[in-house]
């Protein structure tokens, strides 16, 4: 790998990074990334590059800029190369590279998805192609019990055996445990961090797979930067934008990163199929997910059924809730269907989805996988009064394969739906042989 910042990207460096050695000078002249946006078009339209700006064209490049931007304070922010070249050095001798959005190394699906969002500058270690690979992104909680850290690690031992990368945000619990469990397995791993890549690079338990070009570490911030509140949560972006599928292994109800990024996906990004985990044990944020359009993990057992959970297409939104619609606590109401009544005109399947989760809440005694089970019971008894094959009904409810497997299972043991042969077909059982 080139250590080496191309020309653009030392500009863009120049312009909105703290350096290492000016990391005790105040940064508020730095540009912001809205900012930097903006002097980008100025350069596009004047059929310029970043790299013009420091040039021998320099001051043409800085013409097109200015104003609307102060001249003397690009002039100030771009004559900083001697504070570039000592960054440089620490990032070289710690094996950390830089790119940014005008080089072509830039990943793809960060570009294409996030957009103008997309960081203009990335700081990373390893292998840069890793971040091409798409794969499962793996969020959850910090803090979580043990059984579901060894829960979450055989998931990733589960994607090394399928040939996924694992893309995941790094942080201590959830994270860490997706991430340990690929490389244990031999797999790959992306880990989009919001602080303190530096110490990261180094780190002795990353060195082996960072050389063998199976872990890749990248970061929009500052590789000597601490911990910060909201460069974490902006951080779980980039995670998704990085993968095909993500996973939610575990989620605070209505607080922390992990809520807030699943949350962003669901209702207004939709850049990959989101699941959750669902079970007795999945707990109130999870429950509240599903809710919300996650679709429940299926629990793969190996890497066959993984793949379907690459297979589903990305969720068209939804159009946002009230309050009455899908409400998280008890129903104020005995009536929920009054607010199906007073909802906008919908698709089909928006209605059914709304009225699955209205089904959920009049079994909110029981345990969400129960809950879930009801709903999808609900919608299927009315749709099997003929027979319907698996591939259909894996179609009609919008789930991988294996999902539907384990629900038509538990609602043929509890006599709800009868399995037909050859071919195997699956209809509503007669009302006589259904078990109390």
């Amino acid at each position: 790998m080139n250590f080496s910042p191309t020309s653009n990207t030392q500009a863009i460096l120049l312009l909105t990074a703290p350096l290492i050695a000016g990391r005790s000078e105040n940064s508020h002249n730095l540009l912001s990334q809205g900012e930097y946006n903006r002097l980008a078009r100025l350069l596009r339209d004047g059929q310029k590059q970043p790299e013009d700006l420091i040039g021998p064209d320099a001051g043409s490049a800085l013409d097109l800029c200015s104003p609307p931007f102060d001249r003397a304070r690009l002039e100030a922010l771009l004559a900083r190369g001697f504070q570039l070249s000592q960054a440089a050095d620490r990032w070289s001798a710690r094996a950390i590279w830089v790119m940014s959005r005008a080089d072509t190394a830039y990943p793809r699906r960060m570009r294409s998805r996030v957009r103008e969002d997309a960081p203009p500058i990335l700081y990373g270690c390893g292998d840069p192609a890793l971040l091409e690979t798409g794969g499962l992104a793996v969020v959850g909680s910090r803090h979580v019990d043990e059984e579901i850290i060894h829960y979450t690690e055989n998931v990733g031992r589960l994607s090394a055996d399928a040939n996924r990368t694992i893309v995941s945000g790094g942080a201590k619990g959830i994270d860490r445990a997706a991430m340990s469990g690929a490389l244990e397995a031999g797999g790959r791993v992306v880990g989009v961090m919001a602080d303190s890549l530096e110490r990261a690079a180094l780190a002795r338990d990353n060195r082996e797979p960072l050389m063998d070009g199976r872990l890749a570490l990248v970061s929009p911030y500052d590789p000597a930067a601490g911990f910060n509140v909201g460069h974490a949560m902006q951080r779980n972006k980039l995670v998704y934008a990085l993968a095909d599928a993500a996973f939610v292994v575990n989620s605070d109800f209505e607080k922390g990163g992990t809520w807030a990024g699943a949350i962003e996906q669901l209702e207004r990004l939709h850049f990959v199929p989101l699941f959750v985990r669902n079970g007795a044990s999945a707990g109130k944020g999870n429950t509240a997910l599903l809710y919300r359009g996650g679709k429940p993990w299926p629990n793969p057992r190996d890497s066959e059924e993984l793949a379907e959970v690459f297979s589903m297409p990305v969720p068209a939104a939804i159009p946002e809730p009230t309050q009455d619609a899908i409400p998280f606590g008890p129903p104020e109401s005995d009536r929920p269907e009054k607010a199906f009544t007073e909802m906008k005109a919908e698709g089909e399947d928006q209605k059914e989805l709304r009225q699955t989760l209205f089904i959920s809440h009049a079994f909110a005694d029981r345990s969400p996988a129960d809950a879930l089970l009801k709903a999808v019971q609900a919608i299927l008894e009315p749709k099997l009064a003929s027979p319907r094959s698996e591939a259909e009904i894996v179609q009609l409810l919008a789930v991988t394969k294996p999902q539907a497997k384990a629900w038509l299972s538990r609602l043929v043991e509890e006599g709800v739906l009868e399995t037909l042969k050859k071919p195997v077909r699956y209809r509503v059982a007669n009302s006589s042989q259904r078990l109390l």
